[in-house]
């Protein structure tokens, strides 16, 4: 019977990765996406927290799977970057892309979208500017109430619906999202993105010497002052300063070359 591969230690999974690296054989793979399966799954629930119940969970991990894969064909083991943080954001990715590819949204909502989107181009050509959501609302005869629950619903199929052109003769090519968005409200993409960003700033945080990480925890937490600090950990103000700089210059690197992915 083959061993568990969720119980291998650290060296029997690099034996793996390199096996797999030199021979590209399928049965290692298989064995490799089966130990990863777990990391799909848990970015493909994050996802989910902010998703339509419409949205079917198994796509999402089918998506994932797919995006697994290739990290796999692409990752070099020689690196010495953990697997999972090379997979993670091309997983997420692949999942995105998925989403983007579906359109939960019920008919009556489309056809909807349609009408707002139709009276909103007959505004802008009367006005001369872009109508805003209000000023469409009243055309349509919508009242308050209707109108913020139009845009929630709205607002959850905005991957794929609000992305379309608004109009054929549309020269600015203008999506319905630019017309009915709320620029302070947080779409499903930016709360998934936002999850990710914390997830990575909490790993990047835990790597960290343990004198930088005690700084800051002090500073942003316990909020001390750096002379404070100084006084606490037995060191001068100035060489507070620069460990808490050098911490934060850490971590903004690290959240850039997130971004950057």
């Amino acid at each position: 019977m083959e061993q568990d591969n969720h119980n291998l230690s650290t060296d029997e999974v690099k034996k793996l990765w390199m096996r797999y690296a030199e021979t590209k054989d399928p049965r290692l793979r298989e064995e490799l996406v089966v130990r990863y399966l777990p990391l799909v799954k848990y970015v493909a629930g994050r996802m989910m927290q902010t998703l339509p119940n419409s949205v079917d969970f198994n796509d999402l991990i089918s998506a994932g799977v797919v995006g697994l894969i290739g990290a796999m064909e692409r990752f070099d083991p020689t690196m010495g970057v953990k697997f999972e943080t090379f997979a993670l954001p091309r997983v997420r990715g692949a999942i995105l892309d998925e989403l983007r590819l579906l359109d939960w949204a019920p008919r009556s909502l489309r056809s909807k979208a349609r009408k707002f989107e139709r009276a909103a181009h007959e505004l802008e050509k009367s006005l001369g500017r872009m109508a805003s959501k209000e000023e469409v609302a009243s055309k349509l005869d919508m009242d308050p109430n209707d109108l913020r629950a139009f845009l929630r619903d709205l607002n959850s199929a905005s991957l794929l619906s609000l992305d379309g052109i608004s109009s054929e003769d549309d020269e600015r090519g203008a999506g319905l999202y630019e017309i009915v968005r709320d620029p302070l409200a947080e779409t499903p993409l930016d709360a998934i993105e936002r999850e990710e960003m914390k997830h990575v700033l909490v790993e990047a945080i835990n790597e960290l010497p343990d004198q930088e990480k005690l700084v800051l925890a002090l500073y942003y937490y316990e909020e001390l002052t750096l002379k404070e600090i100084g006084q606490v950990l037995g060191i001068t103000e100035s060489r507070v300063s620069q460990i808490h700089t050098k911490a934060v210059a850490t971590l903004r690197l690290r959240l850039r070359e997130e971004v950057l992915k």
